[in-house]
């Protein structure tokens, strides 16, 4: 059951069973994994399924590959940001351009330091309705709160408009390539108009949410924001009406998944020592934020875009024992060029998948490496990511 992907899943999502002895907490949805046969272990401070009965997590990664899954998402911080001063706010902390998202769409952004590291990955989305919708890690929280709240503060101190609203509210994924037509009988909105990053408020089985077309696997999906007290009803409803084509997943699913789609997990493959460029993610680093340097960290950003930055990261793909995260990076003569931050065997392409940081020189596609796993050298090779095509619906 945890055989071929469990020691690389639950080193990530289970680091310390021992924290099941402090009080964790819990998501709206607790109860319903428990009463579903949810493996529950300890993730960023909440008690999560790994799993779910005797679905193994290399069954669940492939059912969400050709059907379509449901994770609970809702330990992620959810905040609204009020005010005609919100998006000035934001664009202090991150460098996403805010300004030039049309209501009802949103964009994947980095909360930056004043030295160019990465503090956390977040969504941060327009809403039709006034507020900026944000979504960011559990595991952040007590970086991401604090920094909005005190940010919120110190321009209402000059006079400005602004403020932070926490929202107390579950969350579910549903990815897979069949989301839409088992989605579309049970909502308002029609699903043929939400492409890849917009949302929408919308009836879900009758309960009033958000919901986001965007997911973590790199299959088509949304992300449904409910009521905390309506989710498990939500939840529910959403199992019985997709009958065998939706199932349950765990964070041993959604690990392998989003690292096949190329996406990083924050604390693992981006963290506040790593710049977007190293990471591969200066595309989140708007134009028009280029050309402002208004951002924190532009300076150290912004001369690594011109110069190159010393490292990468890298996709690596290679055959054997599967390298883990803190594996060694070796050249042809032995000599360590990086690390590894996460790899698995592939369930959808049955052969080993990892990330890592390089040195630049060894960067490029193609390049022949080595993998220290276990005490003996693995070989490996640069791939472009993601290493399993994404398929966000981006048109009709």
């Amino acid at each position: 059951m945890l055989t071929l992907l469990g020691r690389s899943s639950l080193s990530l999502v289970a680091r310390n069973f021992g924290a099941a002895l402090r009080q964790l907490h819990h998501t709206p949805l607790y109860d319903f994994h428990v009463a579903h046969n949810g493996k529950m272990v300890e993730f960023a401070g909440y008690s999560l399924p790994v799993l779910y009965g005797k679905e193994g997590i290399i069954q669940s990664h492939m059912h969400t590959r050709t059907a379509c899954s449901m994770f609970d998402v809702s330990h992620m911080l959810q905040v609204h940001i009020h005010g005609k001063d919100a998006v000035a706010m934001m664009e202090s902390l991150a460098v996403a351009d805010v300004v030039g998202l049309p209501p009802g769409c949103g964009t994947l952004s980095l909360f930056t330091t004043e030295t160019g590291g990465i503090i956390d990955d977040l969504i941060v989305t327009r809403t039709a309705a006034g507020p900026l919708y944000v979504v960011s890690n559990a595991g952040c929280r007590h970086k991401d709160l604090p920094l909005m709240e005190g940010r919120a503060a110190e321009l209402r101190a000059q006079g400005r408009d602004v403020s932070v609203e926490v929202l107390e509210r579950g969350l579910l994924a549903v990815q897979g390539p069949a989301t839409a037509r088992l989605l579309q009988p049970l909502t308002s909105l029609d699903l043929t108009r939400l492409t890849f990053m917009t949302s929408a408020p919308a009836d879900v089985c009758g309960v009033p949410c958000h919901v986001t077309r965007c997911g973590y696997t790199g299959e088509d999906g949304v992300e449904i924001s409910a009521p905390a007290a309506r989710t498990a009803e939500l939840a529910e409803s959403l199992l019985t009406s997709g009958g065998g084509t939706l199932k349950l997943a765990g964070l041993g699913a959604r690990d392998s998944l989003r690292l096949e789609a190329g996406l990083c997990l924050y604390g693992n493959d981006i963290d506040e020592a790593t710049s977007p460029v190293e990471a591969g993610l200066a595309w989140t680093v708007a134009k028009r934020r280029r050309a402002a340097r208004d951002f924190p960290g532009a300076e150290t950003i912004l001369a690594q875009l011109r110069d190159k930055p010393a490292r990468r990261r890298v996709g690596l793909v290679s055959e054997g024992a599967p390298a883990r995260a803190q594996a060694h990076i070796l050249d042809a003569e032995g000599r360590q060029v990086g690390s590894v931050t996460s790899g698995c065997p592939s369930p959808a392409l049955k052969h080993n998948v990892a990330m890592g940081y390089v040195e630049a020189a060894h960067a490029k596609v193609g390049t022949e490496l080595l993998l220290e796993v276990r005490k003996q050298r693995v070989p490996a090779h640069v791939v472009k990511m993601p290493f399993v095509p994404s398929r966000y619906y981006t048109h009709a």
